[in-house]
């Protein structure tokens, strides 16, 4: 960090190829760039910042417009940091702001590559690792003797945060790499651009041009940036990612709970569409086959199967459950396991009765209007009369029913809604504050899936659900490329074995839940013995490691996995999992000597070649995957 008197506070890397780079950089709707660009460096506030102290925080002024900008930097670990940003107007008159970086860095450009992610419903944590000039094309500066203007930029809109692209990349140039990850459930960008003496790489929250963010701080107002990470590493992409996992695990708030095996009952399975008839039967199978959590999932509120429309009171459906629900939630735990049920906060659906129990100003607008997505709006949780209904929700359905876990769903995006920013920081706060008032309460975050699988919420929950995901095959890919974007133990990836699937492609599976956070689904009482044995098997192995996965780092042995590869792997410290999606071939494990077969046991073993790299594995041209204790040279 240079504090220097008379210039802006600038951030280098502890790097070789790492350069000097402005801390933070602003807008204003009166001002943007001192030289004319498409990035978001160079502006013509963050030029005229001088630094004014450098104590625990650093603190900058512009004598021009008054603003002020507090920045705190924090290790976690010991090759990352956490930056936040906090502008406050100083000055006598109002000033509107239009953007703020969260995050900058500059890096000399020699042969860079850059990891980024795209991510929808169904194909989430699509990564790709890409030569950098793919994207940002070399234009010769140096002839032309001034900085670049073009940029490539990576944008999400709206509040599905990790519905489009991931807000994390790395940035490698040989064995040095830089990691960075933007901590928001709302809108954001990150974006490559070049200047005479390097490549920067800066990332912001919502920002004017691309999601039309403007907000206007009257005298002694404050408005704080989105949090970011950054990383660092002289051992490559992997090495940063090694990085970022310790810092997330440091920022995390939301306890684990022993890392409980959940048993959910909608994904292949009832689909929304509980009876006591047929939950009874799906308890006692997840019982039997180890399961500690039980999670009756939507529909439970509803006295049909047309419950879209009707959220937003949960409360019990009278006609639904024979006995009524606390007689289900009852055998959940007199099977030894803990009751959950899914809830979806944020919607109240246009045709719940709950609607006019909320003043107007409870629900998010849009130039005056109510927002309406999907036949539901969407609650503001800015606004202390929701905070207040949700609060007794959780406070009822805890006292009544005896739960000990909930899911919170998040199915409809309001888009350019007015407060967006502004409620997905509330309701991140009222999750940490749920946590606080019910310590002993387990969270799980999801939104369709993965499509809110965000730092912000990440460390406010206790588990993150990384797809909606039905095809297994398809899963693989997910499940082995979630740990890039969140700690392998928080990530709840879905185990459904069928009665339709052979023994093989039941541990095909499995395998995904076993290496992150088991989330057991399926109808296990119709599986036949063999079936049954390789679930159980599944659940005792992952138990048997789990507390190892809760502290390993992960890394790819054949890079990160591609949506159609046909052979995937994951490594955790020494277990090494790996899919086979019908491919008949060799694959190398750099620097493994020898392998331990764990899951499943008694299956036949792969055969495996000595190589002077490490160890050749032969897959079978069929579906089907291993967990493996792996030994190494070293």
């Amino acid at each position: 960090m240079r504090t220097d008197a008379g210039a802006p506070a600038r951030l280098r890397l502890p790097l070789a190829a790492a350069v000097d780079h402005p801390l933070v950089d602003l807008c204003t709707a009166a001002e943007q760039r001192a030289r004319s660009s498409r990035c978001y460096v160079r502006t013509s506030v963050g030029e005229r910042l001088r630094v004014t102290s450098a104590g625990p925080a650093i603190h900058q002024a512009d004598p021009m417009t008054g603003l002020e900008v507090i920045s705190r930097i924090e290790m976690l670990g010991e090759a990352a940091i956490e930056l936040r940003h906090t502008v406050r107007n100083g000055g006598s008159s109002p000033v509107t702001l239009t953007a703020v970086t969260s995050f900058g860095f500059r890096i000399r450009p020699e042969a860079a590559e850059v990891t980024w992610g795209e991510s929808s419903w169904l194909a989430e944590q699509r990564w790709r690792t890409e030569p950098l000039r793919d994207h940002l094309p070399d234009v010769g500066l140096p002839l032309h003797d001034q900085d670049g203007r073009g940029r490539w930029v990576v944008v999400s809109h709206g509040s599905w945060s990790t519905g489009e692209h991931l807000p994390i990349g790395v940035l490698s140039v040989g064995d040095q790499a830089v990691g960075w990850e933007l901590a928001t459930s709302s809108p954001w960008l990150w974006e490559c651009g070049e200047a005479l003496d390097g490549v920067h790489v800066t990332g912001l929250g919502p920002a004017g041009i691309e999601h039309g963010f403007a907000v206007t701080l009257a005298p002694g107002d404050e408005f704080a940036a989105a949090p970011a990470l950054l990383a660092w590493s002289d051992h490559g992409r992997d090495g940063v990612v090694a990085a970022l996992t310790v810092a997330r695990r440091a920022r995390r708030q939301a306890t684990l709970g022993g890392l409980p095996v959940v048993y959910n009952d909608f994904m292949n399975t009832l689909m929304g569409d509980p009876s006591t008839e047929r939950v009874v039967p799906l308890i006692d199978a997840a019982a039997d086959a180890g399961a500690e959590v039980f999670c009756v999932d939507a529909g439970w509120f509803a006295d049909d199967g047309d419950w879209w429309h009707t959220v937003g009171a949960w409360r019990e459906a009278p006609g639904r459950f024979t006995g009524g629900l606390s007689t289900v939630l009852d055998h959940i735990r007199a099977r030894g396991m803990t009751a959950g049920l899914w809830l979806e906060p944020e919607a109240m659906g246009t045709g719940s009765p709950a609607v006019p129990e909320l003043p107007e100003a409870a629900y998010l607008q849009r130039h005056g209007e109510r927002v309406v997505e999907h036949e539901r709006y969407h609650l503001d949780f800015r606004h202390p009369a929701v905070r207040e209904r949700l609060d007794e929700v959780v406070d009822r359905l805890v006292a009544e029913f005896g739960v000990g876990f909930l899911k919170l769903d998040y199915n409809i995006d309001p888009g350019a809604a007015d407060g967006l920013l502004e409620h997905g920081r509330a309701y991140r706060d009222w999750l940490r504050d749920l946590g606080h008032r019910h310590p002993g309460l387990l969270i799980e975050n999801c939104a369709s899936g993965g499509m809110r699988a965000d730092a912000a919420l990440l460390q406010v929950s206790s588990i993150q659900s990384t797809s909606d995901q039905q095809d297994h095959l398809r899963y693989a890919a997910i499940a082995a490329a979630a740990p890039m974007s969140m700690p392998p133990e928080q990530a709840g990836n879905w185990a459904y074995p069928s009665a339709e699937m052979t023994p093989a492609e039941t541990a095909f599976a499995m395998l995904g839940g076993i290496t992150g956070r088991l989330y057991l689904s399926g109808f296990l009482h119709r599986l036949d013995e063999t079936r049954q044995g390789l679930v159980v098997e599944g659940v005792r192995v992952h138990k048997r490691w789990r507390t190892a996965i809760a502290e390993a780092t992960p890394s790819w042995p054949l890079g990160l996995p591609g949506w159609t590869d046909t052979a995937l792997a994951l490594r955790l410290d020494n277990l090494l999992a790996v899919w086979s999606r019908a491919h008949d071939a060799e694959i190398l494990l750099p620097g493994v000597t020898s392998v331990e077969q764990l899951y499943p046991a008694a299956a036949p073993a792969w055969p495996t070649i000595p190589d002077p790299e490490g160890l050749r594995l032969r897959l079978p041209g069929a579906v089907d995957a291993r967990l493996y204790l792996i030994r190494t040279e070293s």
